[in-house]
């Protein structure tokens, strides 16, 4: 069967979002007294969603209410400074009109709360991509393969004739959970090595590879 959809995850894919979700993450730390994160750890904490970022970026002694207090403060913040330091990775606005194109229907599921997917979406993607899907309440985050799924129903398009683009080990499991192949690529949040431990079997170096390895 062909394929006529693209599923992308967001952030170190399509956008490096890095500096504002540590940016995000340090004022929150800051303004509870807690210590703060560098670029590289905070590199590493990504992926899950951003409870788990914060999760991983407050002392392991924090209380539950302080966390919820430093979680909410953190949204909070990123959803009105989210796209400060953001910036499209270099060849993603001519990968996405190529695929477009080409006659190929695209989505974005990441685990970024929904409001600031909604932002980045209107921002960077409403010419050319048709789904954008965050997390929402009732609803598993990635690796679940519940995000992908409902971007597939509202394309219109089978989990067989579809493939997921990701830069991270919980994009392998949730493109397996999924039922789809998945290309890694490696300008992302993980290396190629990382990728590799975690099984990933297509890598692209470069957004053209990504049009040569679906065209192979």
């Amino acid at each position: 069967m062909s394929i006529k959809a693209i599923v992308f995850d967001l952030d170190g894919t399509l956008l490096d979002t890095l500096e504002d979700l540590a940016a995000a993450t340090n004022w929150a730390l800051h303004r509870h007294g807690m210590p703060q994160r560098s670029l590289d750890e905070v590199r590493q904490f990504v992926g899950n969603g951003v409870r788990r970022l914060i999760e991983r970026a407050v002392p392991s002694d924090t209380d539950d209410a302080l966390f919820e207090q430093t979680f909410a403060d953190f949204k909070a913040y990123y959803v009105d400074h989210c796209q400060e330091r953001t910036r499209l990775y270099e060849g993603i606005p001519q990968l996405l009109q190529t695929l477009r194109r080409q006659g190929l229907r695209l989505a974005i599921v990441s685990n970024k709360l929904q409001a600031g997917v909604d932002e980045l979406y209107r921002q960077y993607f409403s010419q050319d991509v048709e789904v954008a899907v965050g997390e929402r309440p009732g609803m598993q985050r990635k690796p679940a393969p519940d995000m992908v799924l409902l971007a597939l129903r509202e394309l219109g398009v089978e989990a067989a004739e579809a493939v997921y683009v990701g830069d991270s080990d919980v994009d392998l499991q949730t493109a397996r959970n999924s039922g789809l192949p998945c290309i890694s690529v490696l300008w992302g949040f993980r290396d190629r090595d990382f990728l590799l431990a975690h099984g990933a079997t297509c890598l692209a170096e470069t957004p053209e590879d990504v049009v040569k390895l679906l065209a192979s």
